[in-house]
Formats: structure tokens, C-alpha cells, sequence
């Protein structure tokens, strides 16, 4: 039974490396405690509130207080400079005051329209010219770094109350100074003032977000967190925050994967480091449940909670939103273009109208009870048209047509080649990869050729695949068979890469013999562009393989190949049969023999389109040495879908199309193919 502590004061307990799996920490009073390295999964901290003990809090604000005096004290220091214009008895006083305001004001600009950090580099380059400018900058941090404290205790009243306090320190040490100086004592009077509001003003932009000055905020809010509530390292997975007020408290490093922060009070107050709340456009998303129409590009929203948020119409383009609930949201119109959604919760969204295209999903997103009645694969309209592929193409899904469209694409491995593909390689690897994965039922279920050379082969895999694995497998297979294949060419070519790179031009061309292995076509094309940034560093589904140039094909000049040594390798490794034991039914040695003399007498076959049958049928009697091993299965049954796609480029009548049809079952059945 998970510990019940709510509505408890816990002010200060150490629950420090404990297990709290569904703890009820609702309504306590937290502040102070301390989860480090805690095991918060599932609790419920509904309406706590965190922060800062009392007198963790008195002791920081007066801390912050001294460093707006210390900001006074300086700024009068520096007013007592510039003050030296009003020396006019003195031309180099007057001389040291005008260059003091001039470096001053150019430090103000600067920082306003830049950063303090611009500006503290002009105050350093100016230091060469007068000493002011350094002084400045020291100014300017210690009242920054000061408000932003005080903002970050107890909001504006408090950094009011800085202000006032460091205002009252200037004004007190300008009227001792103007007691001694008169003219000087008003200049510096109203540059303390002049320049507690800047220090002020900076504090504040800091706070709100503004990167100009993102390090002053860390420092406030990290100041500001020292004693209060911490969750550092903490396990808060589908914890619930709802509600809570969580100012000064500390993040860093938590497992914040699907908690709740709806309604939660004062989260920017937070020491957020290491975790996704580290832009305040995130915590705001996340408090309010309101993105509507708002930009979240490229956006970490890692495991975020965002059940029954309106994210209608709201940009989500190359986010990571791996892991992260939208159970019950609005995504209507919204455009997911390269998102990674891997684990990514939509149960029960809406998502009419949203573009999706080459998104990276897997067998681990869940696309239950989409409420969807069309959708969008391209984010832009093709070139010249307004067509953006919608999907349907016309009218509107039907209840679960949205989920079957995608279930589709969840299980398959895309293996893009740019530039070409060696096609006997590629077979070569692809059964290789077989024998090393027998376990998984591969298949080949449609190759697209792009354009310009590029080509995706699709492979199926079964539910559970090491997919990981059969990338690695298939990358490593191919480059090793490429390299053979390439010694090959050279060879033939004597090593002209004149000719070797005329060869890879024409490996775009996809073999109708290849195009008739897929079991299964693919009716809607989801990922319509070639992107491969979507599929890095996950382990997703839908593998794409970057090949890279390896644009070849089978004969590489369009030369005549030497069928007598591969007929001869055919022959012999079909002579290690065993012969039938009935002369009047020919067993697989005698039917091989048929179909590798029928190949060999055809007159209508490519020679390259030859040779490679001819391959097949060496394949076929491989695997009828030890037709119940599965590896052997595998590839006879790939061996078979060559061959078929070989002859059903010739002509029905042809006297090869007749033999095959009537051998082929034969053979299939004494391998047991079924």
C-alpha cells in the first residue's frame, strides 16, 4: 500500500533516496523536503505547495537586498565621476566626466539591445579610455544578478522593495556627497537612480525569458532554490503536479517523463537545469494546456503531459515528442512534419487535418481511436500544383482507416540507396541477412525508385524484430558483397573509373525481375520525401539505411558475361544431388537439370538476366541439399521470387515461360516451399 502523507506538514523531512512509488502528497506542505534521488512514480503532489522554508527565505532575500546596496554604493561611485562635468574649473575633470557618460551611455545601449555580456565586453574595451566603463559593468551585474534574486523569491513586490531599498542607499550617499561637492551631489543623485532602474530593468528581462540574459536567471533561480524543496535526480514519472505551487524548487536532473504540471503555480520560479522545462514556452505549454496556433519547432517535448491539450494549428515541425502523452488533445491542422513520435501516446486525439509527413513513428506509438477524417503527407504543395497528398485522396476515413494506414508503415526496415543500387549485391545481402536472422520473417514488400537515381526498398519485418540488428546486419552484408562485386568490375574493366562511374548511372534502373519480389505493395506512400534526419539515433521501426554512392549494375559495359563458368559452378553444385531412385519420376537433381538447360537455351533472356537465373537455380540446389533448415527455406523461397520475376518479363508463349510453369511448382514442393 504506497504511503498516504497528504494535507501533512512536511516541512523539511528527507524522504532522500526512498521508494514512493504512488505516494499521496497531495495538499502538504513540502517545502524544504527533500526527494533527492527518490522513486516518485505515480505520486500525487495535487495542491502541495514547495518552495522555501521561512527562514530559508528570510535569510536569501536579505542576502539579495545587500547586493542591491553594493550596486548603490557603486553606482554613486560612478555618478561622483561623471558628476566631474560640472567641474568647470577643472577642464580635465570636465574632460574625465563627458568620456565617463559617453562610455556609460554606450554600455546602456549596448546592453539593452544586445546583452550585459555585449555590454560588459564595450565596458572592458572602454576601459582603455576611462575607468568607468568597468566600473559599469560590476554595477550593472550586481543589480541584475540582485532583482532577479528578489524577483525570484517573491516576485515584484519584493524586487519593488530592492529597488527601494537600493534607490534609499544611493539617495543617502548622494546627499553625503552633495553636502561635500553641491553640483556633484545632484549628478550622482540622478545617476543612482538612473541606474538602479537599469539594474532593475535587466533583472526583470531576465526573468521573463529573453536570452539576452539567460545566465542571469540561471544564477537568480539556482540562488533562489538554495534550502528549498528539491526533486534533484528524482524519479517522477506520471507524477501529478497538479495544481501545486512549486517556486524555489529544484528539477535538475529529474525523470520528468509524462508528469503533470496542469495548473501549476509559479514553475518558472523553478531550478529547471537538464530538463525540458528549461524554455519557458515549454512550461507555459505545459501549465495552460494552450498551444494553439503557437510555434514549438524543433521543440524537446520529451515525455511531455500534454493529455487534452489545443494544440490546434500549432507547429510541431522537427519536435521530439518521443515518449510523451497527447491522450485527448486537439491537433487538428497542426503539422508534425518530422517529428519523433517514438512511444508517443495520441489515443483518442484529433487530428483532422494535420500534416504528417515523414514522421518517425514505430510499433510502440499508439494511434488508438484517432479522431481523423483526412490528413496531409506533405507539409508544402508539390511544385506547380495544390497538392499535398491528402489521404484519403477524396471523402474522409472511416472509424480505424487512420490507424490501418499507418499500421502499414510501423513494422518495415526502408533501405534508401542514392545514386543507384547493385542489384546482385543487394540479393547477396538480402540472403545473407536471412541466414543470420532466421528467427525473423523478412520480406520484400515494394521498391520506389525516386528519381535521380535514388531507390527505397522496403522490407517487412515481424512484430518483435531486433530491427536494429537487421540494419546493422543488412549494412554490413551489402558494403561486403559490394566490394566483391566491385573487384569484379574492375576487373572486367581494367580498373577504368571512367566506365565504373558510367555503370553506377545506369543502376537507377530497377529490373522488373526485382519490382516482382515484393509480396505486397504499398498503397500509400507516407514518407513521400527522402529525409533521413527523422530515423537517426532511435530505435524505431522504420529503419531507413543511408547507403551512400553505390550506383552499379549487373554488366558494367553491356559486354557478353562468361555463362560457361557460371553454368559449370550450376552444374557441378547439382551433380552433388542424389539421383532419383525412379527413372520415370525425376527427383529436384533431374528437375534442376531441366530448368538450368531450358535457362541456358533460351533465346529471348539478357545475357545478365541469364547469369543471374542461372544463380538462382545454383541457390535452389544449395538449398536442396538440406531442404528442412531454415535458413535454406528462406532462401529458395527468395531464389523463386527471382526467378518468377525473371521470366514474366518474356512473352507468355515463349518456350522458358512454359517449362518454368510447369518446373517450378515441382521444385517448390520437393524443397517444401508449400
Amino acid at each position: 500500500m504506497p504511503p498516504d502523507y497528504s494535507g501533512q506538514n512536511l516541512r523539511g523531512r528527507s524522504f532522500k533516496g526512498q521508494n514512493l512509488t504512488g505516494a499521496n502528497f497531495s495538499k502538504a506542505d513540502i517545502r524544504g523536503a527533500n526527494f533527492t534521488n527518490a522513486i516518485l512514480k505515480d505520486a500525487d503532489f495535487t495542491g502541495g505547495k514547495a518552495g522555501l522554508q521561512r527562514h530559508w527565505t528570510i535569510g536569501l532575500l536579505i542576502a539579495s537586498w545587500l547586493l542591491s546596496v553594493i550596486s548603490g554604493l557603486f553606482s554613486i561611485f560612478v555618478g561622483l565621476i561623471i558628476a566631474y562635468i560640472f567641474d568647470i574649473k577643472s577642464t580635465q575633470n570636465v574632460i574625465i566626466g563627458i568620456v565617463s557618460l559617453i562610455v556609460i551611455l554606450v554600455f546602456f545601449i549596448i546592453t539593452i539591445r544586445k546583452s550585459l555580456t555585449a555590454g560588459l565586453v564595450a565596458g572592458a574595451f572602454a576601459f582603455a579610455f576611462a575607468f568607468a566603463g568597468a566600473i559599469a559593468g560590476a554595477i550593472a551585474i550586481a543589480g541584475a544578478i540582485a532583482f532577479a534574486i528578489a524577483f525570484a523569491f517573491v516576485g515584484a513586490i519584493a524586487g519593488a522593495i530592492a529597488g527601494a531599498i537600493a534607490g534609499a542607499f544611493a539617495f543617502a550617499f548622494a546627499i553625503a556627497g552633495a553636502i561635500a561637492f553641491a553640483f556633484a551631489g545632484a549628478g550622482a543623485v540622478a545617476f543612482a537612480g538612473a541606474f538602479t532602474l537599469f539594474s532593475a530593468y535587466i533583472g526583470w528581462r531576465s526573468l521573463t525569458g529573453d536570452e539576452k540574459d539567460a545566465w542571469i536567471r540561471s544564477f537568480a533561480l539556482a540562488f533562489a532554490a538554495t534550502g528549498g524543496t528539491s526533486f534533484r535526480n528524482a524519479d517522477l514519472t506520471d507524477a501529478d503536479f497538479t495544481g501545486a505551487i512549486l517556486k524555489n524548487t529544484d528539477f535538475r536532473k529529474a525523470n520528468l517523463t509524462r508528469t503533470r504540471f496542469y495548473e501549476a503555480k509559479k514553475l518558472d520560479f523553478a531550478r529547471v537545469d537538464d530538463t525540458i522545462l528549461i524554455k519557458l514556452a515549454v512550461i507555459k505549454l505545459l501549465v495552460t494546456g494552450n498551444g494553439r496556433g503557437k510555434s514549438y519547432a524543433r521543440a524537446n517535448l520529451k515525455g511531455a503531459n500534454l493529455i487534452g491539450a489545443d494544440l490546434k494549428e500549432a507547429n510541431l515541425k522537427d519536435a521530439y515528442i518521443s515518449e510523451a502523452t497527447f491522450q485527448g488533445a486537439c491537433l487538428e491542422g497542426a503539422n508534425l512534419t518530422l517529428t519523433q513520435a517514438v512511444g508517443t501516446n495520441f489515443t483518442s486525439a484529433q487530428m483532422t487535418g494535420a500534416c504528417v509527413e515523414a514522421w518517425n513513428i514505430e510499433s510502440t506509438t499508439k494511434l488508438d481511436n484517432i479522431d481523423c477524417r483526412f490528413i496531409y503527407l506533405l507539409e508544402y504543395p508539390k511544385p506547380e500544383t495544390d497538392d499535398r497528398e491528402r489521404r484519403p485522396n477524396s471523402g474522409e476515413f472511416q472509424p480505424r482507416e487512420f490507424t490501418k494506414l499507418f499500421e502499414e508503415v510501423l513494422n518495415t526496415v526502408d533501405l534508401i540507396f542514392r545514386d543507384g543500387i547493385d542489384w546482385k549485391a543487394f540479393v547477396n545481402a538480402f540472403q545473407t541477412v536471412q541466414n543470420q536472422n532466421e528467427d525473423t520473417e523478412l520480406a520484400l514488400q515494394s521498391i520506389e525508385n525516386k528519381g535521380d537515381g535514388v531507390v527505397v526498398v522496403k522490407v517487412g519485418v515481424s512484430d518483435g524484430a531486433d530491427k536494429e540488428k537487421i540494419h546493422s546486419d543488412f549494412a554490413q552484408s551489402y558494403q561486403l558483397a559490394l566490394q566483391a562485386v566491385e573487384e569484379k568490375y574492375k576487373a572486367l574493366l581494367q580498373a577504368k573509373e571512367e566506365d565504373i562511374a558510367f555503370h553506377r548511372q545506369q543502376s537507377a534502373k530497377i529490373p522488373e525481375m526485382i519490382m516482382l519480389l515484393a509480396k505486397q505493395s504499398i498503397n500509400v506512400q507516407v514518407d513521400n520525401k527522402v529525409e533521413n534526419k527523422n530515423m537517426t539515433n532511435s530505435n524505431d521501426a522504420s529503419r531507413k539505411i543511408e547507403i551512400g554512392s553505390v550506383g552499379r549494375d549487373f554488366n558494367a559495359s553491356g559486354q557478353a558475361l562468361n555463362l560457361g563458368d557460371i553454368s559449370g559452378t550450376v552444374t557441378n553444385t547439382i551433380n552433388q544431388l542424389p539421383t532419383s531412385p525412379e527413372p520415370e519420376k525425376p527427383g529436384i537433381k533431374e528437375l534442376l537439370t531441366q530448368l538450368q538447360a531450358a535457362i541456358e537455351a533460351d533465346t529471348n533472356l539478357p545475357q545478365e538476366d541469364k547469369a543471374e537465373a542461372l544463380e538462382q537455380v545454383k541457390a535452389l540446389a544449395e538449398a536442396g541439399k538440406s531442404p528442412q533448415e531454415g535458413a535454406m527455406q528462406k532462401a529458395a523461397k527468395t531464389a523463386m521470387k527471382i526467378l518468377k520475376g525473371t521470366i514474366s518479363s518474356l512473352p507468355s508463349a515463349t518456350k522458358l515461360v512454359e517449362q518454368c510453369s510447369n518446373l517450378l511448382p515441382l521444385i517448390s514442393n520437393f524443397l517444401g516451399l508449400g
